[in-house]
């Protein structure tokens, strides 16, 4: 049952409505079993931190960090802050030393919350740069703390502080709730910043009270789910999705690691997951692998049942048109072999709806998944916005290639150089100390600039490109590079991609190969390679690939298709800062770091061109 009551008070109310019922579970990598945590124990925690931050002297409006990967305890920490009208600040797991100064100077954070060793270590190692920083707590008990740490303590000692405290902290906690208002801020969360600096987005009760809102209206979620946190819960996405999935009494299963994501599914089987399209293309590479290596009948058999869910999604279920009956019948008998076969393999065989956002999602992949009964509801949205925009909405057509309706109470229009505007009670009142940021983004009528370029049509939005990422050739056409990344990176041999194509005469690209894949290729053509460099520049390597692209990019304009590329050697990462936390790509730094090889492979290139 929905309850879109103020985050201060939200996991108390449903404590008394679910009592017992498990709120939350979590795998313990002790004894690697699942572990679950009641409401009423939920809510029992969280009044332990609210004690203890009272206790400790944190004041209203005060800003509280967590640096974490996804636990349970980080929604305790959450939901105790906002219990006392403290703001929090989530930092990515993987944040570096330098991220982190940035950020907690920013937001001149004086208690800091950490998750493991690795988030315990970055602190400290920049602890002395911190000018505000006061004390940290420490989730994990098995941190090794330095000899001489003098400001760290565990959770569980800080919490039971806060218990021995509770008289005196009770009536303060008791008074901030009840003079809490939507229009605090609640969190303050920073983008990526692929170019620069991050810059702190305000986000109030109010941005997530009226999502929550809008999304209880189109997403049928409710407290018989179970929803398998994936995203770091820093990412407005998965914080929105699992906030909302506790507004409706659902069940939160927090997968700690994002490289057990396979692993949770199988034992978790959950019913909903938040993911952005990378995860799918992940499943539609392992499947179209397992195809390629089986036997000829099997084979057959699998394409086949591939291109009849796809047939009857795109033709007939997206459009909630009834298909004849011999497609029906053929489409039946599928789903309960073979795509149910695949379901239970991959622990979906229980699925209701599996949002998507955050990315372009290839068509292909998007046909694959509704093919084989996972309901992949496509979305769009921004930390600015509290993640939803849009999204496609069950019970109405979602065509392939749209980015769903926009929720309700969100008002978007198409504005100059179709840019996608947005107002309404979602969108946030500006970036934290930033007003020349915050006045650039929200002009005077209240319409936010996304920087994105869409349109609409029969009611869905569509997205064409980033509109800062636009670039033009030297011909004077305008290249899209999202839209061809996407298309090229659901190959399974093509593990990362970035196009070059600015002030360039024709499109080339930076491609990180599957480099075990690639490895195979050459071991079945017995190809005599020393290492990946070599393996990389093998001629017979580059053809397999660079057929693999052309079939790929059939559809596109000529300027548009990629004509030439290098194959690297390693993948970009965030230790060389050519990724952001969310795993996005730093394309200055990318094309900073390759200017050489790219600028070798343009002069190559150069003549033997033929536009």
């Amino acid at each position: 049952m929905f309850n879109n009551a103020h985050l201060s008070v939200l996991i108390e109310q449903q404590a008394q409505r679910y009592g017992d019922k498990t709120a939350m579970t979590y795998r313990d990598y002790a004894d690697n079993t699942w572990h679950d945590i009641s409401w009423q124990v939920f809510a029992a925690r969280v009044r332990d931190v609210s004690r203890a931050l009272v206790s400790c002297g944190v004041e209203r409006g005060e800003r509280i960090a967590i640096f974490s990967q996804n636990k349970p305890e980080c929604m305790f920490a959450a939901f105790g802050a906002y219990g006392i009208r403290g703001v929090i600040t989530p930092f990515y797991p993987t944040s570096s030393g330098a991220q982190v100064s940035y950020m907690m100077n920013d937001a001149e954070v004086r208690l800091l919350f950490v998750g493991e060793q690795q988030q315990y270590d970055i602190a400290m190692s920049v602890a002395t740069l911190l000018g505000s920083l006061e004390r940290i707590v420490i989730f994990d008990r098995s941190v090794k703390r330095r000899p001489g740490d003098t400001i760290s303590e565990y959770f569980d000692d800080f919490i039971e502080q806060g218990r021995l405290n509770a008289g005196t902290a009770d009536p303060e906690i008791k008074k901030r709730k009840e003079e809490a208002r939507f229009e605090d801020i609640a969190d303050i969360l920073y983008t990526s910043g692929t170019t620069g600096n991050s810059k702190g987005v305000i986000m109030t009760y109010t941005m997530y009270h009226a999502a929550f809102e809008g999304n209880n209206a189109t997403l049928p979620i409710g407290e018989d789910d179970v929803v398998l946190n994936f995203l770091p819960f820093t990412h407005v996405f998965e914080r929105g999705w699992a906030y909302l999935c506790l507004t409706e009494g659902a069940q939160l299963a927090v997968n700690l690691k994002p490289q057990d994501v396979s692993r949770s599914l199988k034992e978790v089987r959950p019913t909903c997951m938040a993911s952005v399209p990378r995860f799918w293309e992940k499943v539609y590479q392992g499947v179209q692998e397992k195809i390629a290596s089986s036997s000829l009948v099997q084979r057959r058999l699998m394409q086949s049942a591939l291109e009849t869910g796809m047939k009857y999604w795109e033709e007939y279920g997206s459009k909630n048109k009834p298909a004849p009956l011999g497609l029906s019948m053929k489409y039946k008998l599928y789903d309960k072999t073979i795509y149910s076969l695949l379901r239970r393999t991959l622990g979906l065989d229980r699925p209701n709806f599996f949002p998507t956002a955050g990315a372009a999602v290839s068509p292909e992949v998007e046909k694959f998944v509704h093919a084989v009964g996972i309901y992949m509801m496509v979305g769009y949205g921004l930390t600015e916005s509290t993640a939803t925009v849009s999204n496609d909405h069950m019970d109405e057509p979602a065509t392939l290639g749209s980015i769903g309706r926009p929720i309700p109470g969100l008002e978007v229009r198409i504005g100059e150089n179709d840019e996608i505007l947005l107002r309404g009670k979602t969108i946030t009142p500006g970036y934290y100390k930033k007003e020349t940021s915050t006045k650039a983004a929200i002009d005077s009528e209240g319409w936010f600039h996304t920087g994105d370029a869409g349109y609409f049509k029969d009611g869905e939005l569509y997205m064409k490109e980033r509109i800062k990422d636009l670039y033009k050739t030297s011909n004077g056409k305008y290249i899209a590079p999202q839209m061809i990344e996407s298309k090229l990176t659901i190959d399974r041999y093509i593990e990362q991609c970035v196009v070059i194509a600015d002030k360039r005469k024709f499109v080339s690209a930076l491609i990180v190969p599957e480099y075990k894949l690639l490895e195979a290729f050459a071991q079945e053509r017995g190809l005599n390679v020393a290492d990946r460099a070599e393996l990389c520049r093998h001629p017979e390597v580059i053809s397999m690939v660079k057929d693999r692209i052309d079939t790929l990019q059939q559809d596109l304009a000529s300027y548009e298709k990629v004509k030439y590329f290098i194959l690297l050697p390693e993948p970009f990462s965030m230790e060389n800062g050519e990724l952001t936390n969310t795993l996005k790509v730093k394309r200055n730094v990318v094309c900073k770091r390759y200017a050489a090889e790219i600028d070798k492979l343009y002069d190559e290139a150069e003549k033997m061109y033929k536009p």
